[in-house]
């Protein structure tokens, strides 16, 4: 899963008492990495605590036991069905106060990646043919999280639950109930509240009044709009550009409603008893063609219902992926 991330660190100077960046010798250590299994090695700069500044360094301190930040990439956004392929962590342990080094798995699915999660991700089967499979590596990405918190950026929505359900497939014990969640998405949309009012003073520095009257709510949405294009230069001026840029986050969805998802270039049901399943198979399936005639006569929007009329003729919708993702060979 990828997530953007935005915000510089505040400094703290360093000093004869600044918290050591890594555990001395009798703190906690993970367990031995075997050859075949263990962690990547990772590029990605880590911040010392004096980095991260007093208060995170009061965070610490206070810790009672270690907390994990942690990512996923995966094979699709359904925590249930879908499979991790790469998976990176970071502990944080109490006093003596210590920062690991990033811990990174990659993971072999032993399934189709789709093409848009590989076109968010980067990763792709090919890249995957040798590393372990998830049972493989469990117990000991097991060992690490064990006794530890979780923390990092929309875990709760699916990082938590995506990783409870891979170890629950290969029996290895794993219950989010029994540790805590700090989860810096719910923390920043509740700190930063993302809508017009909040929009308005942001770009333009004006309280807005009458909210959610339709005249001063419109007048804002031009406002803001003028202080975008003011405020980011490369923003597109062109009504093409900028249309590409609005829709860019629907871009995994084949219909406006979001009925339909994307995998493999292909629609898929994104929702009731047939979410996940293609809806090429679907359609070719007498007994379930059923299932698109009560489709058609339901209360759904116009374009989802195309969808399916070319279905039913034979004609399954295509994605034409951008060129930007394409991988480079």
């Amino acid at each position: 899963m990828s997530k953007a991330r935005s915000g510089g660190r505040p400094s703290l100077a360093m000093s004869d008492t600044a918290p050591p960046q890594t555990p001395p010798q009798s703190s906690p250590q993970p367990s031995p990495q075997s050859p075949t299994s263990a962690p990547k090695s990772t590029s990605a700069a880590l911040p010392t605590i004096v980095d991260l500044g007093p208060r995170f360094a009061s965070f610490v301190e206070n810790l009672a036991r270690p907390v994990i930040f942690f990512d996923i990439e995966a094979t699709g956004t359904d925590p249930l069905s879908d499979r991790i392929v790469e998976l990176s962590v970071v502990r944080v342990g109490p006093p003596p106060m210590w920062i690991e080094p990033p811990r990174t798995w990659r993971v072999n699915p032993h399934t189709r990646i789709p093409a848009e999660a590989s076109e968010v991700h980067g990763i792709f089967n090919d890249d995957l043919a040798d590393e372990p499979s998830f049972g493989d590596v469990a117990p000991q990405i097991a060992a690490l999280f064990e006794g530890a918190d979780l923390a990092g950026f929309a875990i709760g929505r699916f990082d938590v639950r995506i990783l409870a359900a891979e170890f629950l497939r290969v029996g290895v014990d794993f219950d989010p109930a029994r540790r805590r969640v700090i989860d810096s998405q719910v923390i920043f949309h509740t700190r930063e509240p993302r809508n017009l009012t909040a929009a308005l003073q942001y770009y333009r520095g004006r309280e807005l009044v009458n909210a959610h009257g339709a005249e001063a709510d419109t007048v804002a949405s031009l406002e803001v709009f003028a202080g975008q294009l003011e405020r980011y230069s490369d923003l597109p001026c062109a009504v093409d550009g900028l249309h590409a840029v609005s829709s860019a986050h629907n871009d995994a969805f084949c219909d406006s409603s979001r009925r339909f998802t994307w995998r493999d270039n292909e629609p898929v049901f994104n929702f009731g008893r047939m979410r996940g399943k293609a809806l090429r198979w679907v359609a070719a399936d007498p007994d379930e063609r059923k299932y698109l005639r009560w489709f058609l006569d339901g209360t759904f929007d116009e374009d989802a219902k195309a969808i399916v009329r070319e279905a039913m003729v034979g004609k399954i919708r295509c994605r034409q992926p951008s060129a930007a993702s394409a991988r480079p060979r």
